[in-house]
């Protein structure tokens, strides 16, 4: 009898001490390119991340874009990115929607509300509105976005806020998260121990680098983070440098972020 106690003891002693045990584990192979000569190289590198201590952040995956192809491209990936958000949860993995400026839509959310009462955390006071380019810790872009980046002709409203909440085509579940606040995310993400961060959606070049929740910000706060390269896109023009196709302009930045920011992986290894 003496031999089973102990060996139930065993057991909870190793719930509570190692990282991960007991827990289910996200298997990733996180593709980063490597500072090589005058060069870069392309890794692989496997990643083992329990799946209570990691938040996939959907940017932006707005119902409407002033850019009509931009809608087109976030509409197409959106039922993916759903599956994938699913099977994810199913594991244990917490879902941030952040549809930026649409938080009035979600006022009576319950999914919203909870993420306005966590306590504010020291490290949240010094995030910024908006992470712009670091000139000392990356490159310039590889694409010229400053017309807006947009490829459809006749949208001419720049910048115009015409989204109102995001696609419903992405399910918002009970214990989901709805914030477009880096210092409300980061609370939440303090007090509920998540370090490692999976981010999708839109648009890579400007607001998946750029929010107050976005790849900048939270490599600074010192989390794991990793790109989900195929449920992304960009603004880019490609009648804009380097003019190549708006896909081609896309890897650009995706390459950029592997090389000074943080690795990306495919969408397959997060479904069953």
């Amino acid at each position: 009898m003496q031999k089973y106690l102990l060996i139930i003891i065993s057991v909870f002693h190793l719930l509570n001490i190692v990282p991960g045990f007991g827990q289910e584990m996200l298997e990733l192979q996180a593709r980063r390119q490597v500072k090589s000569g005058t060069g870069f190289t392309e890794t692989i590198t496997d990643v083992k991340w329990p799946a209570k201590s990691t938040a996939i952040i959907v940017c932006d995956m707005w119902d409407q874009h002033w850019c009509a192809t931009a809608t087109e491209r976030v509409d197409e990936m959106a039922q993916r990115m759903n599956e994938v958000i699913k099977s994810a949860r199913s594991k244990g993995v917490t879902i941030i929607h952040a549809p930026s400026s649409t938080m009035e839509y979600y006022k009576g959310y319950p999914q919203r509300i909870k993420m306005t009462q966590n306590q504010a955390v020291p490290s949240s006071a010094n995030i910024p509105d908006w992470c712009y380019l670091d000139e000392h810790a990356e490159d310039p872009l590889p694409i010229d976005d400053s017309d807006g980046g947009c490829d459809d002709p006749a949208s001419d409203c720049v910048h115009c806020e015409v989204w109102s909440k995001q696609i419903e085509a992405i399910e918002i579940w009970e214990n989901d998260c709805i914030s477009d606040s880096g210092k409300e995310i980061n609370n939440f993400l303090v007090a509920n121990k998540i370090n490692h961060i999976i981010i999708m959606g839109v648009h890579i070049n400007m607001c998946v680098l750029g929010r107050s929740f976005g790849i900048r910000s939270q490599v600074n706060l010192g989390r794991d983070v990793v790109l989900v390269r195929d449920l992304t896109d960009s603004m880019y023009n490609p009648e804009m440098h380097p003019q190549v196709s708006h896909s081609e302009g896309t890897n650009l930045v995706i390459n950029h972020i592997e090389k000074f920011w943080c690795p990306s992986i495919k969408s397959g290894q997060l479904l069953d």
